[in-house]
């Protein structure tokens, strides 16, 4: 008998009954991001859309070009609100999810308990472990036909035209998984000015063929190059924007967490982006 994507999935994620470290897993996925009804998600996002909406212009491109499936939304990240303006962009149905952050604790900190209660991530402890534990996580939200969405960068980064160089989470999970992976640029999000246009422009989706188990390197490095590509070319035509005044710029720093410690400059050369990037794991 074939055995289901979702089979997979769940037997990956301990569901079906196997093995106790599993189980373990399981356990403490639940307990770190548990499931959460539909209401919790719709009362959140319909707060975060109106919200978003009032402080931004948010103007969307393509989004005719999302898959009506399960997908991978790989989105450019240069600031903490850019969850919230995927939010404010794409339509209620699939249920989208966000892989991160990596967190040991989610029941700690306002914004980790709020996420938690909406049920919209799929946490990570740090290291390999946590990884293993949250992709078999997204697998089984893909697989129910859900969307997720990552950072495929792994940081958030200054520059509107800039891209970071992409992780292989990304490639990897649309090759395991067998679903479409859609680029997906947000720009405007470097300085949160009030009324300020955040654009959201959806690109083509790149199909991915299912692979075994552990897809091959060569076709995630393939895939990866693609969505690079893709994302540099979706940003490319977006200004520069000059610094808000004193709330905008605030609110712009609020949760941005800088691996250098506070904004970097710039990267608009291939070099600097190689030293600005590769700090966390997505």
């Amino acid at each position: 008998m074939a055995i289901t994507c979702s089979d997979q999935a769940s037997a990956r994620a301990g569901l079906l009954g196997g093995p106790k470290v599993n189980s373990f897993k399981r356990d403490r996925m639940e307990l770190q991001a548990p499931a959460r009804s539909i209401q919790r998600y719709r009362v959140i996002r319909g707060f975060l859309r109106v919200a978003v909406r009032l402080y931004s212009r948010v103007r969307v491109e393509g989004m005719e070009r999302l898959p009506d499936g399960p997908s991978i939304l790989c989105f450019t990240h240069e600031s903490w609100a850019d969850p919230l303006c995927i939010f404010a962009a794409v339509p209620g149905r699939p249920r989208v999810y966000f892989f991160g952050p990596e967190q040991e604790e989610m029941r700690r900190g306002f914004r980790n308990r709020v996420m938690r209660w909406a049920g919209v991530v799929v946490p990570f402890r740090p290291g390999n472990r946590g990884l293993v534990a949250a992709t078999s996580r997204a697998e089984s939200l893909l697989c129910a036909g859900a969307v997720v969405a990552i950072a495929g960068e792994g940081r958030i980064h200054a520059g509107e035209n800039v891209v970071l160089p992409l992780r292989d989470g990304p490639a990897y999970l649309s090759l395991r998984a067998g679903v479409p992976i859609v680029p997906l640029a947000i720009n405007g999000t470097t300085w949160l000015g009030f009324r300020r246009v955040v654009r959201v422009r959806v690109g083509l989706p790149i199909k991915a063929a299912p692979a075994p188990a552990k897809p091959h390197a060569n076709d995630i490095l393939r895939l990866t190059a693609q969505i690079q590509s893709a994302l540099e070319t979706l940003v490319s035509d977006f200004p520069e924007q000059p610094r808000p005044g004193p709330v905008g710029r605030w609110l712009t720093e609020l949760f941005n967490d800088w691996p250098e410690g506070s904004r970097p400059p710039i990267a608009s050369q291939p070099g600097d982006r190689q030293v600005a990037g590769r700090t966390s794991q997505s």
